[in-house]
């Protein structure tokens, strides 16, 4: 909003320091500040509200030290986190690029599967809350709407180079130039080639070009689906998922803001998407939203974010990653959310297995999320995150580093 009205005081008024709002480092920089202090101020009111409304966690007795402790600690503090994305956002993105649009319903609908889920838990006592079909199906949806927007709206392109033509100087001498156009396409990054790109219509051959947004979208429901599930694990002590989350954020932004720059895309030899440098300004909201949040939900937490949080969280991550191309690189991106993935699926799969061939079943962790594992082995849990946050900075940094990998 800020920008189209700074944008017509500049034209119509000349007003001074309005044209700050045509940088998106600006932008993006206020949208973050904007973000602490709704996340920050808000917070604490809402805190107040859920106590008041007796909206507090139910916790099961695992076993794990401290764990009861926490009954009772206010949940769906995932609302705090939704505020501090959408107001800023709203506030200072380009509110007809396609790629902002497009992120604002991700947050919208994470965040309302999430709230039916802890609604379902809190107010209507059912410790199951959403039944998992319908959490899947609300994920298989967001995947078709992000998967065919981004593979069909004309909004959505890549700049390739077409060809060559000769340009004459002034001295008479000749030169190539390469020509450029904005193109769709299905290209996404990949580390370790040449020109880090993928063309998903060269995965499968014998299947015609027209199809290939089957296979796109597919491939968009699975990453949805598995980024935002891996988010709603890791959310299971205090401050993992929303730091985590934040640092995570922080690597797309700096992709963003490199992918939407044609000198940096240019020198470091990835694929320019034009229009995509307002994400920088939704990726500095999220970052801020997940911080402000820390300020509450850090060791002892004083709310936790819930479904409504960690499910929107996850969506949003893989939106972004998505929008930017970067979706082959989450395995690294977001590998803590991996770990917790695997750990479970493994734990999950290893107790069935060994019943089935021995009558008793064993288990590979301790508990499940690995989490859980390193607290029953009585670590603390603030080491615990912190240990699992200097991780997932070096998971940052290497996919950062990979840039320049060839």
């Amino acid at each position: 909003m800020f920008y189209y009205l700074f944008d017509y005081l500049e034209k119509h008024f000349e007003l001074t320091g309005a044209g700050l709002f045509q940088y998106i480092s600006f932008r993006a920089g206020a949208a973050m500040l904007v973000s602490l202090l709704i996340t920050v101020t808000f917070g604490d009111r809402f805190i107040n509200l859920l106590r008041r409304l007796q909206v507090g966690e139910s916790i099961r007795d695992l076993g794990l030290k401290g764990q009861m402790e926490k009954k009772g600690t206010p949940t769906m503090g995932g609302v705090i986190i939704l505020s501090g994305i959408v107001v800023p956002t709203l506030l200072f993105a380009k509110l007809d690029n396609i790629y902002v649009v497009l992120l604002l319903i991700s947050t919208v609908w994470m965040g309302i599967i999430g709230f039916l889920d802890d609604y379902i838990k809190v107010f209507r006592k059912n410790k199951e809350g959403l039944a998992g079909r319908f959490k899947i199906v609300g994920q298989v949806g967001l995947g078709l709407i992000v998967g065919l927007t981004l593979y069909f709206n004309e909004g959505v392109k890549v700049r390739e180079e077409v060809g060559q033509k000769t340009e004459i100087s002034t001295s008479q001498e000749k030169s190539a130039v390469s020509v450029y156009k904005d193109v769709k396409s299905v290209k996404t990054t990949i580390p370790f080639v040449k020109r880090h790109e993928l063309d998903y219509s060269q995965i499968l051959p014998f299947v015609p070009q027209k199809y290939t947004w089957i296979l796109y979208t597919l491939v968009v429901i699975f990453i949805v689906t598995a980024v935002s599930n891996g988010a709603n694990l890791t959310d299971g002590i205090d401050g993992l998922a929303a730091g985590t989350s934040g640092i995570i954020g922080l690597v797309l932004a700096i992709f963003a803001y490199m992918s939407g720059n044609v000198i940096f895309s240019d020198y470091l030899g990835i694929m320019y998407i034009p229009n995509s440098g307002e994400i920088v300004i939704f990726c500095s909201a999220f970052v801020g939203a997940c911080v402000g949040f820390l300020w509450y939900n850090s060791y002892p937490a004083q709310v936790f974010m819930g479904d409504t949080g960690s499910l929107a969280l996850g969506g949003i991550i893989a939106v972004l990653a998505l929008a930017i191309r970067k979706e082959l690189m989450l395995p690294l991106i977001c590998g803590i959310f991996l770990i917790e993935n695997l750990s479970v699926i493994l734990q999950v799969s290893f107790f069935k297995f060994t019943k089935k061939k021995y009558g008793e079943g064993r288990r590979i962790f301790l508990m499940s999320p690995l989490h859980h594992h390193y607290q029953k082995k009585g670590i603390h849990e603030s080491k615990i995150v912190i240990r699992f946050l200097i991780v997932a900075v070096l998971l940052a940094t290497m996919s950062l580093a990979l840039l320049k990998v060839r």
